[in-house]
């Protein structure tokens, strides 16, 4: 195994320094198979959402509270394979499993007419969202599994750059291909993507490990449970719960209104297809544009708390100008487009292209168990939970009579309170300082716990 040579504990954690032979090996491969993850993830996204378009918002709450109850199900059960298996088998084991998913849906859409939107969504939507959920956050565990807290800092973004360029590889791939070969022939696509993932990722496991401390057929070990027990015990990840709830709220928030908008006025599956992956397409520009400049500098320079304030406040001016120009067309860049299209890109692009890489930056100066199982809960049951929680308040709220100006209202004051929370987050008491880190990783007394 190939041991990557990180920055000395002398070496100011302000301070970039360049990257060794290996660490840079693993960064290129780490950032191709996130190329690929995300390749996989973002052919199939607009298949999903011209499913929600289809039924409109009233139908969220149902997807999403089918979403979260099979997220707790399926918690002990990921508990169980990362306290039992080594990550190798892991990763292979979680990763195929999609793959033949994948395959499995494809009659399904053959016969998505006979089937109906509303029965094929629920079924499709609740295991998108698990893949999306589980794929991505076992990916980014890795990643902090096998590289140290102050190389993170430095490397993440890049590894999140090969992300984005898959993420907007992927809606490209749709919009050339949906005309040509259909909805259900684009899962094929999908999972040859995600296979092409697997073997990078095979490899880095094997042969490209950062930290002395996660060798390769070592189990992680501990309880099924931890996850969950670890919320409640470190305050680290009680911040990251909160955070998820709050920023995700205001993404779910803008996902509602669109799927509103799109059912009134793109009747059409194959267009409300193209218009979902345009939005992920512009979505994903912007986080191309954030990494290349602003995200990396602020990790580097500024820290990751820096770097999860920033999008919290951006949240709440977008969300403002709803309130102030309502949801109407607006000229941007000679375009005219609804300003729900601007919110909804605006706060994704910022999520993925910020908040993102430092959150994961963060969760490398955490111990491995909380890296897979807390890491994994919070970024799947409570997700799910926040989804659940915001699409049935805009139910609720439409009920009412609360028009989207309001709702944005409403938005921009959870968006003041997550600036608050991601302040603190950073600061929390029981993250492990960078030089600790750094450490423990050269010399492990306990890889189970280290």
């Amino acid at each position: 195994m190939l041991v990557c040579t990180g920055p000395t504990l002398e070496t100011p954690v302000n301070t970039p320094r360049p990257a060794a032979a290996n660490e840079g090996l693993a960064s290129i491969l780490s950032a191709v198979a996130f190329f690929f993850v995300m390749t996989a993830y973002y052919i199939i996204r607009p298949v999903r959402d011209q499913l929600s378009g289809a039924v409109g918002s009233q139908s969220l709450p149902l997807f999403y509270a089918s979403t979260f109850g099979v997220m707790l199900l399926l918690t002990p059960v990921f508990g169980a394979l990362v306290s039992h298996f080594p990550r190798r088998r892991l990763l292979g084991w979680s990763y195929s499993f999609f793959v033949a998913c994948l395959l499995a849906f494809v009659p399904a859409f053959m016969a998505q007419d006979r089937i109906g939107a509303r029965a094929l969504g629920v079924g499709f939507f609740i295991w998108v969202s698990v893949f999306n959920l589980f794929v991505v956050s076992l990916f980014w565990s890795f990643m902090a599994d096998i590289f140290q807290s102050v190389q993170a800092r430095r490397i993440f973004p890049l590894i999140a750059l090969g992300g984005m360029a898959g993420a907007i590889f992927g809606p490209l791939v749709t919009k050339a291909l949906v005309q040509v070969i259909g909805v259900a022939a684009l899962l094929v696509v999908s999972a040859a993507a995600l296979v092409f993932a697997l073997v990078l990722l095979l490899n880095l496991s094997s042969r490209h490990d950062c930290r002395a401390e996660a060798r390769d057929g070592e189990v992680i070990g501990g309880s099924l449970w931890a996850g969950i027990k670890e919320l409640w015990t470190r305050p680290f990840l009680r911040y990251m719960a909160i955070l998820m709830v709050l920023g995700d709220g205001i993404g779910t928030l803008a996902y509602a209104l669109m799927a509103d908008y799109t059912k009134a006025h793109i009747p059409d599956r194959i267009a409300r297809t193209s218009f979902y992956n345009d939005l992920d397409l512009a979505a994903n520009l912007l986080g191309v544009v954030l990494q290349l400049t602003l995200t990396r500098w602020l990790l580097i320079r500024k820290g990751a708390g820096a770097a999860l304030v920033v999008p919290s406040l951006v949240n709440f001016v977008l969300l403002l100008l709803v309130v102030v120009l309502g949801i109407g067309n607006v000229n941007l860049l000679g375009l005219v487009v609804p300003m729900l299209s601007i919110m909804m890109v605006g706060s994704r692009g910022f999520a993925y292209g910020m908040t993102k890489p430092a959150v994961d930056a963060l969760y490398t100066r955490v111990p491995r168990e909380t890296r897979y199982k807390g890491k994994n809960f919070v970024e799947t049951a409570i997700w799910r939970f926040g989804d659940v929680l915001v699409t049935s308040g805009v139910s609720l709220l439409g009920t009412l009579g609360v028009a989207a100006t309001g709702m944005a209202g409403i938005g921009a004051g959870v968006s003041a309170l997550a600036t608050w929370v991601a302040a603190r987050a950073a600061r929390s008491p029981d993250l492990l300082p960078e030089q600790q880190v750094a450490k423990a990783s050269a010399h492990p007394s306990n890889p189970a716990e280290a």
